[in-house]
């Protein structure tokens, strides 16, 4: 296969152009970018490779035989193609064009970080994002797999390469008519009656949610058990329940977000990146988000 390869490539490409051209090996060979005496070795090879003649001479040009004509229509297709796929992972290596693949946890799709990836669009407008969101422990998996390029992971896993850019605040989020929606602080304690809304257990903020309430003398009563951050915030906005979540610039209509007391109730914010961050287009966007955050 390799013999095939190497050897039939340059050559058909070159019996393809000749098609292209009507049989004018001048106008092929400068097509190709190469001599007129390269172009017709290629040919030549190709016969002696094959074992058929494929050039008829007819005064100046030459004609294709029939056998030539059909490998050359027949040899078009996966020729272009490949030169499209080559083309495609060579702009890769251009800093100003290329693809990154980048990831971002759910509880992140309103403000900065939204922010920050239209900026990066803004500055670099050749570079496609391919954006995935996922919670935390997902985005690590893609990023091992080598399915993601960079993500922006909570918590920081030491799986994968990684430098922590900040933290995340967690707030009490509670109905506008609760009886603790006008407090400014409050500890986590005076939730030990109340009903919980919150991820299932594979998040890490439900880990977290269990782990402080615990800490604070008391185990939450989990009521509704949900994915989708924004879900949580409209249920608790129509009084299901309770819920710790980051903060939010966009407020649900009918929640209010309460700080809790003491300070401490955060997560760390990383920046991690998989094996497969090595393109110039990859490292410039984890330059800016760690410029940036």
């Amino acid at each position: 296969m390799d013999q095939w390869l190497s050897l039939l490539a340059p050559q058909l490409r070159a019996l393809d152009e000749l098609a292209a051209q009507d049989g004018h090996m001048t106008r092929a060979a400068e097509r190709l970018g190469i001599p007129q005496s390269s172009m017709s070795r290629r040919i030549h090879a190709l016969e002696k490779t094959l074992g058929i003649r494929l050039l008829i001479q007819d005064g100046r040009i030459v004609r294709l035989t029939p056998a030539a004509t059909r490998l050359a229509e027949r040899a078009r297709d996966p020729l272009h193609a490949l030169e499209a796929i080559i083309g495609s992972i060579a702009g890769e290596a251009d800093a100003e064009h290329g693809t990154v693949r980048f990831g971002f946890p759910l509880t992140m799709g309103s403000g900065r970080l939204p922010t920050l990836i239209a900026e990066f669009h803004r500055r670099a407008p050749g570079i496609r994002l391919q954006i995935k969101q996922a919670h935390g422990s997902q985005l690590t998996a893609d990023l091992k797999a080598g399915e993601l390029d960079v993500a922006v992971v909570i918590p920081a896993s030491d799986e994968v390469r990684h430098t922590v850019i900040g933290t995340q605040t967690i707030h009490v989020v509670v109905p506008a008519s609760h009886r603790l929606a006008t407090r400014k602080r409050l500890r986590l304690a005076e939730l030990r009656d109340e009903p919980f809304i919150a991820n299932p257990v594979t998040y890490n903020l439900r880990q977290l949610t269990e782990t402080w309430c615990e800490q604070a003398g008391f185990t939450p009563q989990i009521t509704v058990e949900i994915t989708e951050f924004d879900t949580m915030r409209e249920l608790i906005g129509r009084g299901l329940g309770i819920g710790l979540l980051p903060h939010d610039e966009r407020i649900a209509p009918g929640t209010v977000e309460v700080a809790l007391t003491p300070s401490g109730y955060e997560r760390e914010i990383a920046l991690a990146w998989g094996p497969t961050a090595v393109t110039p287009a990859a490292r410039r966007l984890l330059g800016f988000i760690r410029e940036q955050f």
